[in-house]
């Protein structure tokens, strides 16, 4: 069985699309179709033929090409279960556990509610990879537009549960900014002075900090260590629980 292929590629102002290509079955998938042209480009450039759409939560800016794909290519589109209807053109939907059959693949699915109430994650055993969307990204997460704290806290232990060699692809370059607000969080980690500064070289070479491994993200970045004794420390919450740590250093960053 031949490893599986990830095309990234650059879209709007922010957005990292994604291609998923069995080289055996030439199965390929849009992690979200942040803009149609471009996933098009993408298909043009690799020779891929899409399949699949695997859609992790309605916001515009991971929906906008799925009608246009979906009439060039025939391609299914799969979304998360709850509030379906606002997935354009979909025709399966998915929930926690499922799978979906991807040629000699399966990839798992994980509700994640919190940045929307239907969003999704899909994970791949072998090779060990995650599509997080807005929910997990590198040195920070999605605010939460629709879901609650606990929600998204809960969201994110679930992830933590996922092998530390975990590749982490979410779906926004937004971790120059992220980095500075977690060294307003946590400054005296080690690994995170040692990421950003990684990060900083990156960003100055006009490289991605996409993927990035779960190890690392659980090192580092501050939403994933509300058990910090800095972080607690830092925002005088030393006995609070986990989850209110999280929300206050989700509310620190809405204002950063």
């Amino acid at each position: 069985m031949s490893d599986l292929e990830v095309f990234q590629f650059r879209c709007r102002a922010d957005n990292y699309g994604y291609l998923l290509h069995d080289p055996d079955s030439r199965a390929t998938a849009a992690i979200d179709t942040p803009d149609g042209p471009a996933v098009s480009e993408a298909l043009q450039r690799t020779g891929w033929r899409l399949s699949h759409i695997l859609n992790t939560h309605h916001h515009y800016d991971h929906v906008d090409g799925n009608l246009e794909l979906k009439a060039k290519t025939g391609c299914r589109v799969f979304g998360g279960q709850r509030f379906a209807e606002k997935i354009p053109g979909i025709d399966e939907t998915v929930g926690d556990g499922d799978v979906v059959k991807f040629g000699a693949y399966e990839i798992a699915v994980l509700e994640t509610p919190g940045h929307t109430l239907g969003h999704v994650v899909y994970v791949v055993n072998d090779p060990p990879l995650a599509f997080t969307g807005d929910t997990l990204f590198s040195l920070g997460c999605g605010r939460l537009f629709e879901g609650t704290p606990q929600q998204m806290w809960a969201s994110l232990r679930k992830l933590l549960e996922l092998p530390p060699e975990t590749l982490i692809y979410c779906a926004h370059e937004y971790t120059l900014s992220n980095a500075e607000f977690a060294l307003e969080i946590e400054p005296e980690n080690e690994a995170l002075q040692l990421m950003a500064e990684r990060i900083r070289n990156q960003c100055r070479n006009r490289q991605p900090t996409v993927p990035s491994r779960l190890a690392q993200e659980m090192a580092a970045n501050p939403f994933l260590r509300p058990d910090s004794p800095e972080i607690r420390k830092r925002l005088g919450m030393e006995n609070a629980p986990d989850d209110e740590v999280f929300a206050e250093i989700r509310r620190r960053k809405d204002t950063f």
